[in-house]
């Protein structure tokens, strides 16, 4: 294992930054999905609070599974040898 070159360390960055985009994008896709009929429609105040809920609980899993998969799949990534 030698030292990280400059050119990693930036792979790396970018990698977890795309990440971390990725999977905000995600997580908003599925709490707007989620939450989103309380919004369109009349609810109840019970209704909205699950459905808020739901949907944070699972748009919080989706950003840690969004994220985990990006950072495992960079990890496991062929390294490029000067090709």
């Amino acid at each position: 294992m030698g030292r990280r070159t400059q050119a990693d360390r930036d792979a790396i960055t970018t990698e977890i930054g795309y990440a971390f985009i990725s999977g905000c994008f995600a997580a908003a896709l599925v709490f707007g999905a989620v939450y989103g009929p309380a919004l369109a429609f009349d609810v109840t105040p019970t209704v909205d609070a699950v459905l808020k809920l739901s949907g944070g609980v699972l748009a919080g899993a989706v950003f840690l599974l969004r994220i985990t998969h990006v950072l495992w799949r960079f990890a496991r990534r062929p390294e490029n040898d000067g090709a």
